[in-house]
């Protein structure tokens, strides 16, 4: 059987449930792999601070040699020290406009992702429970402007509805306004996120591994949703878990029979470790 070199993964909904918990098994799998010298690489939307606990529990916290992709490929870090090996922001202009647009819709969050902060404006209570369960730290912001941010790196711009009519509304007019030379997913089933163009999962990822001397056909990646398909895209195994999207699952060489709960741990034993 091929020796994968990389494991990339998405984290919520794919290695973790929907109250943020890992399971024993895909703990296991990982340590496992990890011990054997193969590189397991979180690929999340998440900034890299929110992801310390589950790194802590996977025995790769501040490891060096040892990286983790955030922000669907803002940014790559070495786990050593958070070490910031390479950014993808946003311009200014294109955050202000994705802001704005999404500011236009009513019951809906906006997240504004700075480097080392999280901005959100207009807040929902299910929105802040769930950032709970993650260990996200936030700050709240209600001036309707960018204004505050013109010096910063702005990494993404997310807005959270749980209504898919309205997150597919929020997609489709973020995508004309840019004339598709955005790149505009959802993620979680319940937010719709903006990165720059150039910036995706699967690009982050083969940055990565061509820094490291690894082949794409040498990555398996695990994801579930539709910002995850530039990463398996990119990879010589793609896998989706039982709970993906059915757009995740055609793009995929392998469905698991088991979903966030052991779907990682199933992939890694049956390619790697059987």
């Amino acid at each position: 059987m091929y020796m994968y070199k990389i494991v990339a993964s998405d984290l919520d909904e794919t290695l973790l449930g929907p109250d943020g918990t890992i399971s024993e098994d895909n703990i296991a799998a990982i340590k496992k792999i990890t011990g054997m010298g193969i590189k397991f690489i979180p690929n999340t939307g998440r900034s890299f601070e929110s992801i310390q606990p589950l790194l802590d529990k996977l025995g790769l916290i501040n490891k060096p040699k040892e990286y983790a992709i955030v922000y669907n490929g803002g940014a790559i870090v070495e786990n050593e020290d958070n070490k910031i090996l390479r950014t993808n922001p946003l311009t200014f202009a294109e955050a202000e406009v994705a802001f704005e647009i999404l500011s236009r819709f009513p019951d809906t969050a906006i997240h504004v992702y700075l480097l080392n902060d999280l901005y959100i404006f207009h807040p929902r209570t299910d929105d802040l429970a769930y950032l709970k369960t993650r260990g996200v730290s936030y700050k709240v912001f209600e001036d309707h402007t960018l204004a505050k941010f013109t010096s910063a790196e702005i990494i993404k711009v997310i807005a959270m509805n749980p209504d898919p009519a309205i997150q597919k509304d929020m997609h489709d007019v973020v995508m004309y306004a840019f004339n598709s030379h955005i790149n505009c997913t959802y993620s979680s089933g319940q937010y719709v996120e903006v990165n720059s163009l150039s910036v995706d999962k699967g690009i982050a990822l083969i940055q990565l591994a061509i820094s490291l001397d690894v082949f794409p056909v040498e990555i398996m990646a695990i994801g579930d949703n539709s910002n995850d398909i530039s990463m398996l895209q990119s990879v010589g195994l793609p896998i989706s878990v039982r709970n993906g999207v059915p757009a995740v699952k055609k793009n995929s060489k392998y469905i698991t029979k088991g979903n966030y709960i052991n779907g990682v741990a199933e992939a890694i034993n049956t390619f790697i470790l059987n």
